[in-house]
This record gives structure tokens, sequence and C-alpha cells, in this order.
């Protein structure tokens, strides 16, 4: 089986690839496209604007066709998934959908974590949604000053940072909480102060592999 990751970050190859490992893939190919310009642009224009939307749509699209089904790993991209997704012959998937519908599936109080500003809006869309359907208690925090860490290449700060927030965020009475963005995924290892946080990575290849099952 194959599996295409687009990414917007290079860092996140690895990520995956570990994540693909630590859940037993071991019949599955990953492979990876990176376009670290179309978060940048997201940036730029203060959000994802239909030009952007389009073109990551036009990626997925062109992904699909080599592969059995297709994970956009950005936050920020992910509503580019609805329009790319229809009449796609394989499954495209956003891996942050499958962290959304785990992390809020038992109800209580849900804090999901953002790295970087533009992920804010999509990423409340989307767990609102789901903590909706499950009753679940949802609040959404931008780590500040995370993203400027990752940018700089101080991964170990960036993840200590994201660390402190979850940490943060079970004191401050947290049921769960659910790192938003695939590159927090690390963080979790430096959790000393309440539940592994959940992250979208591991989620969303196991989602990947349920489409392709049915």
């Amino acid at each position: 089986m194959i599996i295409s990751c687009l990414h917007t970050a290079d860092s996140n190859i690895a990520v995956f690839e570990n994540a693909a490992r630590q859940i037993g893939l071991s019949d599955v190919t990953l492979r990876h496209a990176v376009r670290a310009d179309l978060l940048g642009a997201a940036e730029l224009a203060g959000g994802l604007s239909e030009e952007i939307t389009e073109e990551t749509a036009a990626i997925l699209s062109g992904l699909a066709g080599e592969a059995d089904a297709v994970l956009l790993t950005c936050s920020t991209l992910g509503p580019s998934v609805a329009k790319a997704g229809m009449g796609a012959a394989v499954p495209i998937l956003r891996v942050d959908a499958a962290l959304a519908e785990k992390a809020t599936a038992a109800g209580g109080k849900v804090v999901a974590l953002c790295a970087v500003e533009t992920t804010i809006a999509p990423t409340t869309a989307l767990f609102a949604a789901a903590a909706h359907r499950s009753g679940a208690d949802l609040e959404v925090r931008l780590v500040e000053g995370a993203w400027a860490l990752f940018k700089e290449g101080n991964r170990d700060g960036y993840l200590a940072a994201i660390a402190q927030a979850v940490e943060a965020a079970y004191a401050d009475g947290a049921t769960i909480v659910a790192l938003a963005q695939a590159s927090m995924a690390g963080a979790a290892d430096h959790v000393r102060n309440g539940p592994r946080p959940l992250s979208s990575p591991a989620a969303g290849l196991e989602a990947a592999m349920s489409a392709v099952a049915d």
C-alpha cells in the first residue's frame, strides 16, 4: 500500500516515518511531497486564500493518481481537502480530522494547541464540529512564541515550549490535550505532568488505513 503525504516542512517526513513504525505499518510505503511555499503564502496572506486552496487541491489530486490514499499534514491548508476530494478515486484526508475525532470522542474538556496563528481558524472549525457531536467542551490555544522557534530551527526549544503549554492546559483542568499540528508531535515525549497528549501523525495514518480498507 502506498500513502502519499503532502507536507509544508521537511522535518515532518521523519515525524511520519517514525509514526508509521510506532503503529506497525511495515507493509505501507510512505511517499512525501514538501511544499513549504504554500504555508509561507498562507502566513503572508493571513490565512488560507482561495488561490492557495486551489493550488493545494491540485497538488493533492495529482498525488492521488499514484497512491492508495493521500494525507495532507498541514493544518493551515486543511480545508483544501474538501475541494481535492471531490471525485477523487482514492481517499484524500487531513490528518487533523482524525485527531479531532479521537480527541473529542470521550467528551470532557479538550484543549487543542496550535503553534502557528494561521492554523487557529481551520483547527477551531474542525474541532468544534467534532466536539459538537460528542458533547466535549473545547478550547483552542496558541502556543505563543513557538512558531518563531520552529522557523529558527530551534527544534528542542519548540518542543519544550509546546510541552510546557500541554502541562499548563492539564493544570487548568483539561481532560485531554491535542497537538493540532503534525510538527508538534515530538513534544508528547517531553510531557511529565499529565496524560500523554494526542498527536496527528499516528491518527492520520490509521485513518488512511481504515479508509482504504473500507
